[in-house]
């Protein structure tokens, strides 16, 4: 089940994260990628301020350079694998999906169609053989390490527009 998608607002936030770049699928990856995220969190005493999430920074399908991470209170200092950040505000063109994860794809792909129908236009640019993007992310309000079809997984898929 889909919500309608929608434009919001978002503040800018601080966060924490463990950059990768995946090749699709990547399913298998995350269990691990999750593990080193939390032992992160856990190692620097940093309790997360909101969900997980998983920023897609440069999509050249199947290759996609990503970002998963969690909202902190405060902008910390990069260290190692991780990184810091902070996640700009502005309007952001989202949806939230209630399904099993195997269908984020086509959620993605459904609201990229619903914005630009409207003639929205994404902050993002082409780069290294891709789309770069100031801030394309996965809203995990459920367990993303859960792989199973369940439809009480509860995603959204939110995506900055460019500033008018």
């Amino acid at each position: 089940m889909l919500t309608l998608p929608r434009i919001i607002d978002r503040p800018q936030t601080p966060y924490f994260a463990l950059k990768r770049t995946v090749t699709l699928p990547f399913d298998n990856e995350i269990p691990a990628i999750m593990t080193t995220l939390r032992l992160g969190l856990e190692t620097r005493n940093i309790a997360p301020a909101g969900p997980v999430f998983f920023k897609h920074n440069v999509i050249a399908m199947p290759r996609i350079e990503m970002e998963f991470g969690v909202p902190i209170e405060r902008l910390l200092p990069a260290e190692g694998e991780f990184v810091s950040g902070i996640l700009p505000s502005g309007r952001y063109a989202e949806v939230t999906y209630l399904g099993p994860y195997d269908d984020l794809m086509e959620v993605n792909g459904l609201l990229i169609i619903w914005a630009r129908e409207l003639g929205h236009v994404f902050d993002a640019r082409p780069e290294d053989g891709g789309e770069w993007f100031a801030n394309r992310a996965e809203i995990y309000h459920t367990n993303p390490e859960d792989d199973t079809a369940s439809t009480a997984s509860r995603t959204t898929v939110s995506i900055k527009l460019k500033d008018l």
